[in-house]
């Protein structure tokens, strides 16, 4: 059962391919918005954060860094006080809640960093970032558009993307507060607007960096450092759905158990 639990993750390799048509579905391109044509400007494929965590092999999810954390507002304190994580210092095994563990979907930027591959897409108008956790799917459009101005909130919110120069610029607004901001119970509000950064750096290496401005949780605007993915050319983004009957099984036979100590 693909879920987590406190100070245990498990991390899934993939297996289902995007079908080529779908380029066959857009417009022609205009003249201010045309397909990529270079490399620096093509972030299509599936990738994986490196491992760069304390265990061999582990991705750790530091694309959201609470090492440089700012301070939390009083409505923020109260999320974080009152939220049971599923990793860090405060998770306790067994006692984790969060919207995953009820099969809700997960959102940015909690989504962008959790240890499992996804697959970027560009087509005219429009990039696709197809993640294999929940197999959730999201739109960042490209054409130009501006941010709504009051959109309704959402689990993903509304993004749109742009380029200056090397590197692809996506702005989100519109989010519900349901969703951590990471999994260790860090809010985010409905004022939250998103802000992340890729670049690819060579032609096996993207990195992404995730900027969180959200006035009604933290006293200040946080800045996370850099995080590198690598390309995985012959991975395929697996069908990962959550089903509350096995979630259930999960719960009982493994979660909750966690939580106890072992017989002597």
């Amino acid at each position: 059962m693909r879920v987590w639990f406190a100070g245990s993750l498990v991390v899934l390799m993939a297996t289902f391919s995007f079908s080529s048509s779908l380029l066959g579905q857009s417009n022609q391109p205009s003249a201010t918005n045309r397909a990529p044509t270079s490399l620096s400007h093509d972030l299509s494929g599936v990738w994986m954060q490196y491992a760069d965590g304390t265990e061999p092999g582990f991705a750790r999810m530091n694309g959201v860094d609470d090492r440089v954390r700012p301070p939390l507002t009083p409505w923020g304190q109260a999320k974080f006080d009152a939220a049971k994580p599923l990793m860090g210092p405060r998770a306790v095994g067994g006692s984790e809640d969060s919207a995953a563990l009820h099969c809700e979907p997960s959102g940015p930027p909690q989504l962008l960093i959790l240890p499992n591959p996804f697959e970027i897409v560009q087509i005219p108008g429009r990039m696709f970032m197809f993640f294999e956790e929940l197999h959730i799917w999201r739109t960042i459009w490209t054409d130009g558009r501006p941010l709504p101005k009051d959109p309704d909130p959402s689990w993903l919110g509304y993004s749109v993307g742009r380029w200056e120069g090397d590197t692809f610029v996506v702005e989100t607004a519109g989010f519900n507060d349901k969703v951590w901001a990471d999994l260790s119970g860090n809010p985010r509000s409905e004022q939250m607007h998103l802000t992340e950064r890729y670049r690819r750096l060579n032609h096996d290496t993207l990195e992404q960096q995730i900027i969180i401005d959200d006035p009604k949780s933290y006293t200040k605007t946080w800045v996370s450092p850099p995080k590198l993915h690598k390309l995985e050319p012959t991975w395929e983004i697996a069908e990962w759905f959550c089903a509350t009957s096995e979630e259930q099984t999960y719960d009982e036979q493994v979660r909750k158990p966690s939580g106890v100590a072992p017989n002597k």
